[in-house]
């Protein structure tokens, strides 16, 4: 049986067809060890009611009766039990050479339809075909759905978001198949079709190869992968989009699924190690509802930096900083998020801490964001739009670097 607790509440994760020829992402110790120390025990999060059926701010009523196209089956396809042993044992190699491999073994694996479905050439315009909402609110996303292809194709999608992705609990893979469990729980617990694992997709926008540029696009319901390779290096993640809903700890499809309270507990950790004058000083002018910089609205970014300067900041204040961005740059794989992550710690004194709402996360329009040179960073908690209760919205981006800098 399946069932959710809050964090607070529990107390705390044409295309060529041929074939062509991880380390773990580790969470900073201090991450742990200055979350306790900083961040008190809070009391359970503030349930609110769920808006009633058609009201405008609930998505649920306006989106009931929809029709959804064919393809999208509302099927639980059950990501942890699929084997990648097939998959393991056809690309044996590591790193990207392990990528190529297994995105060319999917691609032989299929039907004409799903191969043109799946491969396709780069463009800008479609790699900003991403949305927070699932298919039934934003039906712009390319690519295959996962309930299109079978167990043994399966092994080869889930090996290369393995691969693609970090190897800590509750972030970089393990994050991604938890918000899939999510939204099985959301079907099971709504009925509401649009939800479900099989729902998600996935395409590749470029030929994956050695040389030229190719993203791997992969998303649905809270959640946007952009990676994008060039000449056979990881230049860019963002943007990368995460929520959850129901938030806290689910347990659902056999496991306990806590894909977002990491982050929310380092950005609070951040937060509470403020003194009174910083905390004032980083308090925004204004209010959030939701994350400034969401789908399709690439550049949206305020023209002027606002808050607290990080350079004001005590060593073990700035710590907290990059723990806190750690949990977003640790979701790529090892090698691209150390590179990026000292891209960000040099510039961190150039970057400034937002908040709104309340400082310490706990409601509704509880807001927080980072913004550098080139990091920008934002957690925002909604009201329920399913399920009674708050959950997370939250997106990384970079300033100069998103879609590997192909907006100009």
């Amino acid at each position: 049986m399946s069932k959710s607790r809050s964090p607070a509440a529990a107390g705390h994760d044409n295309p060529d067809r041929k074939g062509v020829l991880m380390r773990h992402v580790s969470r900073s110790n201090l991450l742990a060890a200055s979350i306790i120390a900083c961040v008190p025990v809070l009391p359970a999060l503030a349930q609110q009611s769920a808006p009633p059926e058609g009201d405008p701010g609930n998505p649920r009523g306006q989106r009931g009766g929809m029709s959804l196209p064919d393809k999208y089956l509302n099927e639980n396809i059950h990501m942890g039990d699929i084997s990648t042993e097939a998959a393991d044992a056809a690309c044996d190699q590591e790193g990207y050479d392990r990528l190529l491999c297994l995105a060319d073994g999917l691609k032989n694996s299929l039907s004409d339809e799903l191969f043109a479905e799946l491969q396709r050439d780069y463009s800008v315009e479609e790699a900003k075909l991403w949305s927070n909402f699932p298919p039934m609110g934003f039906s712009g996303r390319v690519g295959p759905t996962l309930g299109a292809f079978d167990a043994a194709q399966l092994g080869y999608v889930k090996a290369l978001l393995q691969t693609a992705m970090g190897q800590a609990a509750h972030e970089g893979y393990d994050e991604l198949e938890e918000l899939l469990n999510l939204d099985d729980y959301l079907i099971q617990e709504t009925g509401e079709t649009g939800f479900s694992s099989s729902n998600f997709q996935v395409a590749f926008l470029g030929t994956p190869s050695e040389t030229g540029t190719w993203e791997l696009q992969y998303g649905g319901h809270h959640t946007a992968v952009s990676n994008t390779y060039v000449d056979g290096v990881l230049v860019s993640a963002t943007p990368s989009f995460r929520g959850a809903e129901p938030f806290g700890t689910v347990e659902m499809n056999g496991r306990e699924n806590d894909p977002m309270t990491q982050e929310w507990e380092a950005l609070r950790a951040m937060l509470a190690a403020l003194d009174t004058e910083q905390l004032a000083q980083a308090k925004l002018a204004q209010t959030y509802s939701d994350v400034v910089a969401g789908p399709q609205k690439d550049d949206n970014f305020p023209t002027e930096k606002e808050g607290l300067p990080i350079a004001q900041l005590t060593a073990g204040q700035k710590a907290l900083v990059l723990a806190a961005v750690e949990t977003y740059v640790g979701d790529v794989a090892a090698d691209p998020a150390d590179r990026i992550m000292k891209i960000y710690e040099d510039q961190l004194d150039e970057t400034f801490i937002g908040w709104s709402g309340a400082s310490d996360l706990n409601g509704s329009g509880a807001y927080v964001r980072l913004d550098g040179p080139q990091l920008w960073l934002e957690f925002s908690m909604q009201p329920g739009r399913s399920l009674p209760g708050i959950h997370p919205h939250s997106i990384w981006r970079d300033r100069e670097n998103d879609y590997a800098g192909n907006l100009d």
